[in-house]
């Protein structure tokens, strides 16, 4: 947001400040699919995950987008990514890009309500500079990585080092098979450390971004043996995976229960995108996938649990919840969550909007109405040209994605569709009766698709151009010891 709606926004949370405020910890699991969770798909080992979801609140009907760099910054930001210039791909290591500086980061804005910020894991928002890097946006302590993906195993990504301790460069273990288990529990170790060592008087915020389940498919075979019924290998490690990235999870809210903190804590977990069919994620059965503009691609899996929550035990499944709550995007965790921090109401001069007080009381709202899955106006829109809902109503302009079909569960689990159908320019969907996104109406409701697209043009006046990707050569990791690091832009 501009100074003067940051202003604004200090104004409104220095007169709403609640003398108790909940720790929070928000986590975002990375290119996990629909149908890749226990709670929905009993062939997968998450018990953790289950019960967090299944004790709160599940969402059913909670929106992100086709990519990893776009979501992370509508969670931190409450901007749409179009408006942003980061709707066309991800950042990459080399681009001389990051997220737009002149906007206030949610954890900028929880510090100002007393909150200790701590981040742990995947960035993903640029890094050319320090200036774009977590410790300078709001962050007390960060660890991780800045860019998209590394080994699990040697911490590299394109054959470089990516691991930081706060500023410092660092490699948390060695180069072995055998401590990939302790990488795993990396993230984890870390978190029960700021947790442990937290002042328990004052409210803290954890964003736990992990890099899991994202490529490469890499598990150790205690977590790989434990699926031995799917024949298919790539699948096999994807499960294990899985079941490694709960035990991780569980060793957080072990940490959290153990330092007396876990009855004051809100737990929001989501995805950053669908999952991928080329790297064995299900989104069944769900159109699409990772980097569409399909259901698949940008519907997440998604709860709550905890504090501040009145009517745990629910989950508002598709239909109830487009009548009641409707649905939630990713734009809207930001004001959510500083509203759930006892920052007062809307935010004011962002996308998002403030759900808290539909989800913590389970009462109807009918607040977000509409949201932009993307926009993109460029040569080459890799993640779908245009796409907008409205009510139960989805409209996509031109190209959706690479992944365009109902994939099935590899081998050994239940799911079966056609893959690569045909598809129009206009695709026209009625979510509440075709959440599966088959029977295109754009020849059959005119009206409804004429309205769609006016309102979709006007969207597109606020289209910020894509930042550069063009690659620079002082990024070389060899400038700075084998480390990628900021400071060349």
């Amino acid at each position: 947001m501009d100074v003067f709606a940051y202003g604004l926004l200090l104004l409104t949370l220095s007169k709403c400040v609640v003398s108790k405020s909940p720790h929070i910890v928000f986590i975002v699991a990375d290119d996990l699919g629909w149908n890749d969770v226990g709670f929905r798909n009993p062939a997968i080992i998450s018990p953790n995950i289950d019960y967090l979801a299944k004790n709160g609140m599940i969402l059913n009907n909670s929106y992100v987008q086709p990519v990893c760099t776009p979501s992370r910054n509508a969670f931190l930001s409450g901007f749409y990514p179009f408006k942003s210039g980061l709707q066309n791909f991800v950042i990459v290591p080399w681009a001389p890009s990051c997220a737009p500086l002149n906007r206030t980061f949610l954890p900028q804005t929880l510090k100002e309500l007393g909150y200790a910020t701590h981040m742990i894991g995947k960035w993903h928002l640029g890094m050319c500079k320090w200036e774009c890097t977590p410790t300078y946006r709001g962050f007390d302590t960060f660890y991780g990585y800045y860019n998209g993906k590394e080994d699990y195993f040697n911490y590299t990504i394109f054959n470089h080092t990516d691991f930081r301790d706060n500023k410092e460069p660092t490699r948390p273990y060695d180069y072995s098979t055998f401590n990939f288990v302790a990488n795993k529990y990396a993230y984890a170790r870390r978190a029960d450390k700021v947790i442990t060592q937290h002042n328990k008087s004052q409210p803290m915020f954890l964003y736990l971004p992990f890099q899991s389940v994202h490529e490469p498919i890499e598990v150790p075979e205690i977590y790989e043996n434990m699926y031995k019924n799917l024949k298919n290998e790539g699948r096999r490690k994807f499960s294990g995976m899985v079941t490694a990235l709960d035990d991780a999870i569980g060793n957080v809210t072990d940490s959290l229960k153990r330092n007396g903190m876990l009855k004051d804590t809100l737990i929001i977990f989501t995805t950053d995108n669908g999952g991928s069919p080329t790297y064995f994620g299900n989104n069944y059965p769900l159109r699409g996938g990772k980097t569409t503009v399909y259901e698949g691609g940008t519907r997440a899996t998604s709860f709550v649990y905890g504090s501040g929550l009145q009517k745990p035990n629910t989950v508002f499944d598709g239909r109830l919840f487009v009548i009641v709550l409707r649905m939630i995007h990713a734009v809207d965790w930001m004001p959510t969550i500083i509203s759930a921090a006892g920052g007062g109401g809307q935010v004011r001069g962002i996308d998002g909007l403030n759900m808290w007080p539909s989800i913590s009381k389970g009462v109807p709202s009918s607040l977000r109405s509409e949201f932009i899955y993307n926009l993109d106006d460029s040569l080459v829109p890799m993640m779908g040209h245009a796409a907008i809902r409205m009510g139960d109503y989805k409209l996509i302009e031109g190209f959706a994605g690479v992944y365009n079909g109902w994939y099935s569960v590899p081998e050994n689990e239940t799911a079966t569709e056609k893959d690569d159908p045909k598809e129009d320019y206009y695709q026209l969907y009625n979510l509440r009766d075709d959440p599966t996104e088959h029977n295109n109406l754009y020849t059959k409701e005119r009206s409804m698709l004429k309205k769609m697209k006016e309102r979709l043009e006007e969207y597109k006046k606020y289209i910020v151009p894509p930042v550069s990707m063009k690659p620079d050569p002082a990024s070389n990791p060899n400038n700075y010891n084998g480390y990628w690091t900021p400071g060349w832009c």
